[in-house]
């Protein structure tokens, strides 16, 4: 009971702690005349990211590396299949031409990279240095981008900043709350990933399994939050957005400096690399077609976005359980669902190729 406790307490001050963090370090940014446009790229866009990164660097410094590095692939996961899958029942989303173009590119070369650096069974120092400079390189190059931005996606970003208040006009008070929300982020990780472990323990599941289910939807709740909100608000491109933006600072940001954190770097597991991380490449690289497919992500598309993480999670389930179903349910996976998945697809490209072959 102490345990879910801790749990569940550690949810709470990662979500205050992170939800301070981007009111007083946007505020403070404003403060010093940063355009909003820029802080809506950099401080709003990955403080959703704060509790994945709190979680992760903690983790790595208390040396369950498995945690850190399940919490970044279980917690991008979920954000595609379970988040988008979730928003687009609500309304069907939108997705923006640069986002097909631009930013879901990005997250797939994100995606690879990991893979391509993880593919040794273990990222040291210098690989998670080149994570994290590539993450530097991105928001300069949003930064630089956002300058030829138009009077209306300006104003789009100055929208999602936090209200104006009169008891954070001063600077001195913003800066204190950064210092704590840092701190609630702190004391949240710690809580969070002791009581991930003693999960763990009790259940006789691996730290992976932990990381990659109840410590990576916990740590994407303020995602859930933000993508819902803006599903139903009807800002249906901010929802995406969110999403493919919390991804890329998760892999780069998250990885890199837990990478850097970590004594002796990041060990990835045998079974991660066996199958999870197959199972993020192939929902990175499945966002590409759904996207670009009339630049909309339809509620039966989001229906089987949520069917894929039900499957996923429910083999992490017979896989942490060694089920004596799990060869079966995973041929099923294998012989049914991915060719059902394949087919589907080819029948949205004969759909549109005529349109395609008119214009």
């Amino acid at each position: 009971m102490s345990n879910l406790l801790y749990f569940f307490a550690g949810l709470a001050a990662l979500g205050v702690g992170a939800e301070l963090l981007v009111r007083g370090a946007s505020r403070l940014s404003l403060s010093f005349g940063i355009s909003p446009l820029v802080v809506g790229l950099t401080v709003v866009a990955f403080g959703t990211s704060a509790p994945e990164m709190a979680v992760s660097v903690g983790a790595a410094l208390s040396g369950k590396v498995d945690v850190a590095v399940g919490n970044v692939v279980g917690s991008n996961i979920f954000n595609v299949l379970f988040i988008l899958g979730a928003s687009a029942l609500i309304v069907p989303l939108a997705v923006h031409a640069q986002v097909v173009r631009q930013e879901v590119p990005i997250m797939i070369g994100a995606s690879l990279l990991f893979a391509a650096l993880a593919f040794d069974g273990r990222i040291g120092f210098p690989e998670a240095a080149l994570l994290f400079a590539a993450l530097v390189a991105y928001t300069a190059f949003l930064v630089v981008q956002s300058r030829r931005e138009s009077r209306a996606t300006a104003d789009e970003f100055a929208g999602e900043m936090p209200p104006p208040a009169a008891w954070d006009a001063h600077w001195g008070v913003q800066l204190l709350l950064v210092l704590g929300g840092l701190a609630l982020l702190v004391v949240g990780a710690g809580w969070l990933v002791d009581a991930a472990v003693a999960f763990a323990r009790a259940f006789g599941v691996s730290d992976l399994v932990i990381g990659l289910t109840i410590v990576a939807a916990g740590t994407s709740l303020p995602e859930v939050a933000a993508s819902l909100t803006a599903a139903l608000r009807g800002e249906r491109d901010i929802a995406v957005g969110n999403v493919v933006g919390s991804n890329v600072f998760n892999v780069l940001g998250c990885l890199g400096l837990a990478g850097m954190a970590a004594s002796d770097g990041l060990v990835v597991a045998p079974e991660l690399l066996r199958v999870d991380l197959w199972v993020l490449l192939a929902t990175m690289l499945a966002c590409l077609p759904v996207f670009a497919y009339r630049h909309e992500i339809r509620r039966w598309q989001g229906g089987l976005f949520l069917l894929a993480y039900v499957a996923y999670t429910a083999y992490l389930v017979l896989y942490a359980q060694r089920h004596p179903l799990l060869p079966g349910f995973v041929d099923a996976l294998l012989f049914g669902l991915l060719p059902a998945v394949a087919l589907l697809l080819f029948l949205m490209w004969l759909k549109r190729r005529p349109r395609c072959e008119n214009t």
